[in-house]
């Protein structure tokens, strides 16, 4: 939300599974890949990450920085749906101060509600799909005079004459065609002389945590996902899956390796390119020498021989993996076949292996789960943590499928199928739902089990259930148990004198109601219900990297 530093909004526990604070300020990958493919063909390009700015300065002056931007085009991500209505506003703000320039929208969301982002003056393209970096290379081009915007695949743009709409035609089969050259990045930190700008998420120089693509799109039909195979194909126009060859995946790590000393996640499950894409990546990541840790992602429970092979050939491994529920009922529901026997196995087998973590995540606000069934996905944890004898390399983590359900998901396009109540469907009802004072009322969809207050309510419950089991399991201590329950039953307070506040009618009353709790929200805005420390992933900070960067930047001057 913009300006989330002077507008009230409770948070609650939206983001503490996930890198980045509530104010989402992790803008998606595609930026690095869509700034080397312009860079390539001689456009001056800098990524600006405003909201992390405005993070780790609370009296930055955006204006004045927007204003002494001088670009003929500026590119914003609507990628993810919570940033709706910042997204727009920074739009809008740049629109004022540069109107002569283009401001691009782009990202999932972007291509879901394209049409409708066209109806915002401030908006004046948008490149549609999961790959945009052949379509920008062509909108430039044709910006400048050398093509036509009718033929720049995937754009929707407008002139006087209306809302035009391009074919949607680059859609790759595979993705070895990108360019992903880290060193760019460090190149332009230092002749922009800005580090802020180019972070990904806040904090990421205390704890760099870098990724590599295997795919972009899923074999998976995961009810409320916005990118499920079944989205993908409905509005993405991908029918199948699009991978990078397993060399190149290993190539990118160690272009990683070159620069920092991080952890890289592997997006994508290496099984779903077939057995011998692993058994290809393996082979050229030990040919590469690579060192850095490298975090696995199982989208269905693994055999022994997977985490044998990973412990193999990786000089160290994690694992993360979204069971989502202990209940195959509501795992069936939503779309993850698989039994909690072989979930079990996968855990273990894991941690006999070599991993040096296991995270592990539920979540609550699916189709066939209720209350009880929610809470007692947390009781199971204890369950789990039998299995692998009370192993402390095993995290388990529990939180509400929130803000919003994915435009394009199962869940959001067959909501009654489902047992979802849809609460907001336009672009708009979205923006606007992000300036409610509380992330219950920011909620997007109820169920046929659980309202809003019942989804908000058993999230902090199954946090406490969560905790204590951890506790008993030797996981915790009795004092970080307790910073705990007392953090949880903080935010229930929260929630409920929000509630109150919003029942007055007064307007002035209610604003200075609201300004009242706003320091105590803001305290309480990280770690709502998960210690999100445990997210962390060691490594080294940022500045125990700068000798290796530097170095690398020198042996890829020389390469080229």
């Amino acid at each position: 939300m913009y300006d989330f530093r002077k507008e009230f909004l409770f948070y609650g526990p939206v983001s503490d599974l996930v890198p980045s604070t509530p104010v989402f300020e992790m803008y998606p990958f595609g930026f690095t890949t869509m700034a080397n493919a312009l860079h390539q063909q001689g456009y001056k390009v800098r990524i600006i990450n405003l909201a992390s700015m405005m993070l780790n300065d609370p009296r930055l002056d955006v204006d004045k920085l927007l204003s002494r931007l001088k670009a003929d085009v500026f590119g914003i991500d609507l990628h993810w749906l919570p940033h709706a209505q910042g997204s727009l506003e920074v739009a809008k703000i740049i629109k004022r101060l540069h109107p002569e320039s283009k401001v691009l929208f782009g990202g999932f969301s972007s291509s879901y509600y394209h049409q409708e982002l066209m109806q915002y003056d401030q908006v004046d393209l948008v490149l549609r799909g999961d790959s945009t970096e052949v379509p920008i290379v062509e909108l430039f081009n044709a910006l400048e005079g050398k093509g036509d915007l009718g033929h720049v695949q995937n754009l929707t743009w407008k002139d006087e004459d209306g809302v035009h709409v391009n074919p949607l035609t680059f859609v790759p089969e595979d993705l070895d065609y990108l360019d992903i050259d880290y060193g760019w990045i460090v190149r332009s930190v230092i002749r922009h002389r800005d580090l802020e700008g180019f972070k990904p998420f806040k904090d990421w120089d205390r704890y760099p945590l870098t990724v590599a693509f295997t795919v972009r799109g899923c074999s998976v039909r995961c009810a409320v996902c916005g990118g499920s195979c079944a989205a993908m194909k409905n509005f993405l126009g991908r029918s199948r899956p699009a991978f990078r060859s397993p060399e190149k995946v290993a190539e990118d790590i160690s272009n990683v390796e070159s620069f920092l000393k991080a952890p890289v996640f592997l997006v994508g499950d290496l099984r779903q390119g077939g057995k011998q894409y692993a058994e290809r990546f393996y082979k050229r990541i030990n040919e590469l020498g690579v060192k850095n840790k490298i975090i696995l992602e199982l989208f269905t429970p693994a055999p022994e021989d997977f985490f044998r092979d990973a412990q193999k050939n990786l000089d160290s491994y994690a694992i993360e993996f979204s069971p989502d529920s202990h209940d195959e009922v509501v795992r069936r529901a939503l779309g993850r076949n698989f039994d909690t026997a072989s979930m079990e196995r996968s855990v273990r087998h894991a941690l006999d292996h070599g991993s040096e973590r296991f995270d592990l995540f539920f979540m609550i606000g699916l189709p066939q789960q209720t209350k009880q069934s929610a809470l007692d996905s947390a009781a199971y944890a204890k369950r789990l943590y039998e299995v692998v004898g009370n192993d402390k390399r095993l995290f388990v983590f529990t939180s509400p499928l929130a803000p919003f359900l994915d435009p394009g998901s199962m869940a959001f396009e067959e909501p009654d199928k489902l047992g979802y109540i849809s609460l907001a469907r336009t672009l708009e009802e979205h923006r606007a739902r992000l300036l409610s004072p509380s992330w219950k009322y920011v909620l997007s969809y109820e169920t046929k089990w659980m309202t809003r207050d019942d989804i908000a309510s058993v999230s902090y419950d199954a946090a406490d259930v969560l905790n204590r089991v951890r506790f008993e399991c030797g996981q915790i201590n009795e004092d970080e148990l307790k910073d705990r329950l007392g953090r949880t039953d903080q935010a229930r307070q929260m929630m409920h004198q929000i509630d109150e506040v919003v029942k007055i009618t007064d307007l002035s009353a209610k604003t200075e109601a609201f300004a009242q709790l706003k320091r105590r929200s803001e305290e309480l805005m990280d770690s709502t219900i998960c210690q999100k420390g445990e997210l962390e992933w060691s490594g080294g900070s940022m500045i125990k990297s700068a000798p290796r960067a530097l170095l690398g930047l020198i042996r890829n001057g020389r390469r080229k």
